[in-house]
């Protein structure tokens, strides 16, 4: 993700629209974690924001850093009560505390991820959430990561190093089973930098749905796309 002020490199973010079957598996898996006051750092252009949203939140704050992505965002939200939009970093925002972070698809942009979250989970209330949805298995890190300025790829290794202080590992796995053998032959053979709409539409057509029935049965350990949420303690740990 850029710095303040700054654009963003990618240009994925209006094609992935149409991943619509994607998009309510992911949020399906961790709307449980999201209440209260929230903020959603790289909110895009808000089309996230609008899946999320639901009755349990009581604000909702999105923080972009690239102006004219924030602008879109600010536009997109403009219906739901309470949402607010602020470009800029976690740093505009030290005086905040929420119940829930997320970052979806933004980590793997930041350069000094561990930086970035130790300085989140210190916007938590104690019990809050942060929660992580990132591409999985740097062994599948391809033209179109690179292309779309991400710097890195996770596994539940990488994940568990950056927990915060204060903050337990609550749940970590991965989704998308059968979609992470179509990235593999993506990253062999096609070497394609951007899909296409019909390749989006067809992965989320077809494939997606038959990993929502083989991911549970795999016990979620195995796929494309990596969950990790991070849970404040009640408690602050002292070193």
């Amino acid at each position: 993700m850029a710095e303040d002020g700054l654009t963003y490199v990618g240009q994925e973010l209006e094609i992935f629209v149409h991943a619509v079957r994607w998009k309510s598996y992911w949020a399906s898996s961790i709307r449980t974690w999201i209440k209260g006051d929230v903020l959603e750092v790289g909110a895009g252009i808000g089309a996230n924001t609008a899946l999320l949203y639901h009755p349990g939140v009581q604000s909702w704050l999105c923080l972009e850093p690239d102006p004219q992505l924030a602008s879109q965002v600010t536009h997109a939200t403009a219906e739901l009560p309470s949402c607010h939009v602020i470009t800029g970093t976690v740093a505009a925002i030290p005086q905040q505390r929420f119940d829930s972070i997320l970052y979806i698809d933004v980590l793997e942009h930041i350069e000094t991820d561990r930086d970035e979250i130790a300085a989140s989970a210190k916007l938590l209330r104690p019990g809050g959430h942060l929660i992580v949805l990132s591409p999985a298995h740097q062994f599948l890190f391809s033209e179109f990561d690179a292309a779309i300025g991400h710097y890195r790829r996770y596994a539940k290794s990488s994940l568990r190093r950056l927990l915060p202080a204060n903050c337990f590992q609550e749940s970590l796995f991965y989704l998308d089973s059968v979609g992470m053998f179509a990235s593999l032959a993506n990253r062999l053979m096609l070497r394609q930098s951007l899909p296409t709409v019909k390749q989006i539409k067809t992965w989320d057509s077809y494939i997606v749905p038959v990993s929502r029935v083989v991911d549970p049965l795999l016990g979620k350990m195995l796929g494309k796309t990596i969950i990790s949420v991070f849970t404040r303690l009640d408690h602050e740990v002292h070193a």
